[in-house]
């Protein structure tokens, strides 16, 4: 098991492993460093330690994360044997035994880290001075942001009432040299704990950890219940609790090994427009009111390394965080829903947008109640789409996913709509921020309903048949994506109508930017630019009561629509510039 005791320990193991390159150049904060990340990430290149950064002292460190070997060497195993480990102690203890605690006796000792000791060294406070943001090079990622974000911030607070810590990411706009926002998105730990103080009409103390050891990065990840404490659970990660000192002007306290901790305080009742930001769904969110954060002090490390990340259209380093995230906590899921074979989160979907489960049925619409189950779940419930496959489908591979729609999915039985639920705060397809709608295709066997058998061939050309479709693509024999130009709804009830379509069982229509050769691409163009209530149709819809019964082929409309936020896409002159020095910085 590893043990990197910070940050910069853990990098210098990256370098000798050949997994980190060094830029020696000066580089620019604004928009260059993100052309250069995005390319090495598509490239599943090494992290980068940017040495020069244009008006900071500081070098900036990125891109750790982006790879599954780098996940595993900040862990020292597979992010799923965690989940494992964890999932088989519940198992193994149940009911305790002798037996069952002796052979858990590895977990055990683990167990016994999780959580928080006091620290002699405190590297973090090596430096102690005035605020000065301006003095750290955070990004301005994309061309349409509203200015400079810290992207990889450890943000702990404690809940005013019961004094439980949370640790999330959440990205900070910088206003002013001490002053920026604060994103806390729906749903989060570190916003519960301002709703609290600022019903109590006070302060939040707050304490943003700039560069921690691996476990302590990978624990602010975690979609955690939201009482457990990350930082305490990242010591289960390392195998050793996490190293803790009193802040200096908070009642806070902070780990020991950070590279920075900005100590400041979020009042009540004050709101700042921030944003708007290139976000994780590959479309800028927009700008509102968040709360704002005013830092008071700054303590760090004499020679401290930056941390970064850049999000956008996927894929990004975000992917790589966010599967071993699901990795590790997939396990325990499937200790509260024992139907539960295996379940995935697509990152090309930005996550939320698309989540498939395999279910072993026990009884009739058992799927459909794991579905529910799951949607009431922490993270889960920020959930849009929902697809229930076989406990023998691989929930991986897309085209296996449609294969079970193709076989196992009646729109009559099998469809459910949520219309009015809570939606991620990045989610802009929305009748308003934190509101939309959510679907279930329940594709699970039936005892009750015969697979469907062969499905037969298409046999009409829809680009030739519709005048709006551009080009198109079929999937499995079920999803047919057609590139559309002009208003996608009515080209996407053209196309449902088309004689010769054999076996489709779902039309997805996308707009040109979309392009529906590459997967990842195709399936981020769908699943991000749809709102179920909204934009889902059907051939036929008959309404028995407040029942609607549906018919036919499934339609959804993932054309850009008016009010959408941009895509992101870098400037051509970034392009051009990063083009010209590319061999430039890696001598």
């Amino acid at each position: 098991m590893a043990k990197w005791p910070d940050l910069q320990t853990f990098l210098a193991h990256l370098e000798r492993q050949g997994e980190l390159r060094r830029v020696r150049v000066e580089v620019d904060p604004a928009l260059e460093i993100t052309e250069i990340a995005t390319r090495i990430v598509r490239e599943e290149g090494p992290a980068l330690l940017f040495e020069r950064v244009r008006g900071s002292p500081y070098p900036l460190a990125i891109n750790i994360f982006g790879s599954r070997q780098r996940i595993r060497m900040a862990l020292g195993r597979e992010p799923g044997t965690i989940g494992e480990e964890l999932a088989g102690l519940v198992e193994r203890l149940n009911p305790p035994s002798p037996r069952g605690l002796w052979s858990a006796r590895g977990t055990l000792r683990r167990m016994l880290s999780m959580r928080t000791a006091g620290s002699r060294k405190a590297l973090c406070q090596e430096v102690e001075e005035a605020p000065d943001l301006d003095a750290l090079p955070a990004l301005t990622c994309w061309p349409g942001d509203g200015g400079r974000f810290l992207t990889f911030p450890l943000v702990l607070t404690e809940d005013p009432q019961t004094h439980r810590r949370n640790m999330g990411i959440y990205r900070m706009h910088v206003f002013a040299g001490d002053r920026t926002g604060m994103h806390w998105q729906v749903q989060k730990g570190g916003g519960f704990h301002y709703y609290r103080a600022e019903q109590r009409g006070q302060p939040l103390e707050v304490a943003v950890v700039l560069g921690g050891d691996p476990a302590l990065m990978l624990g602010a990840v975690l979609p955690l219940p939201e009482d457990l404490d990350e930082a305490a659970f990242s010591g289960f990660l390392r195998g050793q609790p996490t190293g803790m000192v009193p802040a200096r002007t908070l009642s806070l306290r902070v780990p020991a090994s950070a590279e920075f901790v900005l100590e400041g305080i979020v009042p009540p009742g004050e709101r700042q427009v921030e944003g708007p930001f290139g976000d994780h769904f590959g479309h800028y969110s927009g700008a509102a009111p968040f709360p704002v954060f005013h830092l008071r002090r700054v303590t760090r490390r004499r020679n401290p390394v930056y941390p970064a990340a850049v999000v956008g259209k996927p894929p990004q380093e975000d992917r790589y965080l966010g599967d071993a995230a699901q990795e590790m906590l997939t396990p325990l899921i499937k200790v509260i829903h024992p139907e539960l074979r295996d379940l995935w989160a697509y990152y090309e979907a930005g996550f939320h947008n698309l989540l498939v489960a395999s279910v072993e049925v026990r009884f009739t619409k058992e799927a459909m109640k794991t579905a529910l189950g799951l949607l009431g779940q922490g993270q889960l419930a920020l959930t849009k789409v929902v697809v229930l496959v076989g406990p023998d489908v691989n929930v991986r591979d897309f085209e296996a996913v449609l294969r079970a729609v193709q076989r196992h999915f009646n729109p009559g039985e099998d469809f459910a709509l949520i219309p009015r639920a809570p939606l991620d705060s990045l989610d802009f397809t929305g009748v308003r921020m934190h509101y939309g709608s959510k679907m279930i295709l329940d594709a699970t066997p039936k005892a009750d309903q015969p697979p469907t058998g062969q499905p037969a061939p298409m046999t009409v050309d829809p680009s030739a048949a519709c005048r709006q479709v551009r080009s198109w693509r079929l999937l499995a024999d079920t999803l047919l994506a057609v590139q559309v130009e002009g208003d996608g709804r009515t080209a996407l009830q053209e196309v449902l109508g088309l004689e010769g379509l054999g076996g489709v069982r779902m039309v997805a229509a996308v707009s040109p930017d979309v392009n529906i050769e590459n997967n990842s691409e195709l399936l981020w163009g769908i699943f991000t630019r749809f709102d179920p209530a909204r934009d889902v149709l059907f051939q036929e819809v008959e309404l028995r009561g407040a029942w609607p019964v549906y018919r036919g082929r499934l339609g959804i409309d993932s054309t850009f629509k008016e009010g959408y936020p941009e895509p992101l896409a870098m400037t051509d002159e970034i392009r051009r510039k990063v083009d010209q020095r590319w061999g430039e910085y890696w001598r």
